[in-house]
C-alpha cells in the first residue's frame, strides 16, 4: 500500500530545494501516519489533469494537527477540489462535527465523493455549489453564525482570498484558524517579477498583497510555512 502512496505522489509541490529531502519528510513523517482513505482518495485524484491542485499530504497532516488543537467541531472549506483537506478534515473533526464546504464546481468532488462515502464521514459535509463570497455574507446575515466557527481552509480563487478573510474573522471565534493555500505561489514571490512566468504574474502580486495584509493584521497571529506550495496560518486574537 505504501508503495502504491509513493507512486502517487507526484511531483513536490514543495519548495524545498532537494527533491530527495521533500521526499524523505513524506515517507518517514507523512506517508506513514496518512489514514488509508486519504491514500486513496490521493490515487483516484492522480490522473486528474489538475491533480497538483490538491492539498499536499505534509499540509494536510499540519492541518489536522491544527483542528486537534483547536478542538475544531465547526468548519468552513473554500476550494473544494477533489476533497482531499475536506476528508481529511471530516476525518479529524468529532462525530458530530460539520464542515461548510464551498466550491463553484462540483463535478471534481464527486470524483472524491465515493471515498468519502466508504470512510463514514459524508454526513458531516454540507456540500454548497457556488461561489463563496455570497455563501459567507448569507451566514454572516444570522448573528448567531458570529464568532462561532473553529477553524476554516481556503484553497480557491487568489483575487478572493483578503475578501474571505475580512468575512473569516468575523466567523471564527477568537482563537480559532484559519489556513490560506498557496501563499507563496510556487516560489514567485520572492523571484524579480522578470524572471517570472507570465502565466504566474497576476497571482503573484495578488498574493504578494495579501502577504503585505496578513501581516500587517493585528487581528490575527500568524505563521507562514514554507509547506506545500505555501500555508499562510490565522489564529484570530479578538
Amino acid at each position: 500500500m505504501e508503495q502504491n502512496a509513493k507512486m502517487v505522489s507526484g511531483p513536490s509541490k514543495g519548495l524545498l530545494q532537494s527533491e530527495d529531502l521533500y521526499q524523505y519528510i513524506q515517507e518517514t513523517s507523512v506517508f506513514p501516519r496518512e489514514p488509508e482513505f486519504l491514500k486513496e482518495l490521493r490515487r483516484v485524484t492522480a490522473s486528474h489533469p489538475r491533480a497538483m491542485m490538491a492539498t499536499s499530504p505534509d499540509t494536510g497532516q499540519m492541518m489536522a494537527m491544527l483542528l486537534k488543537l483547536v478542538n475544531a467541531k465547526k468548519t468552513i472549506e473554500v476550494g473544494v477540489f477533489t476533497g482531499y483537506s475536506l476528508l481529511l478534515t471530516a476525518l479529524t473533526i468529532p462525530d458530530d462535527g460539520k464542515i461548510i464546504a464551498i466550491d463553484v464546481n462540483r463535478d471534481p468532488f464527486e470524483i472524491g465523493l465515493p471515498v468519502i462515502k466508504k470512510a463514514g464521514v459524508a454526513d458531516k459535509i454540507d456540500f454548497i455549489e457556488s461561489e463563496a463570497l455570497p455563501v459567507l455574507d448569507q451566514l454572516l446575515q444570522n448573528h448567531e453564525n458570529e464568532r462561532s466557527f473553529d477553524f476554516a481552509f481556503v484553497d480557491a480563487d487568489k483575487v478572493n482570498y483578503w475578501n474571505y478573510h475580512e468575512r473569516l474573522m468575523k466567523l471564527l471565534k477568537v482563537g480559532g484558524v484559519a489556513v490560506y493555500d498557496n501563499t507563496l505561489w510556487g516560489g514567485s514571490v520572492a523571484m524579480p517579477n522578470a524572471l517570472v512566468p507570465e502565466f504566474m504574474k497576476p497571482g503573484r502580486q495578488l498574493t504578494i498583497e495579501l502577504n503585505k495584509l496578513l501581516a500587517a493584521d493585528q487581528r490575527v497571529q500568524i505563521s507562514h510555512a514554507s509547506l506545500g506550495d505555501g500555508i499562510t496560518i490565522c489564529r484570530r486574537l479578538y
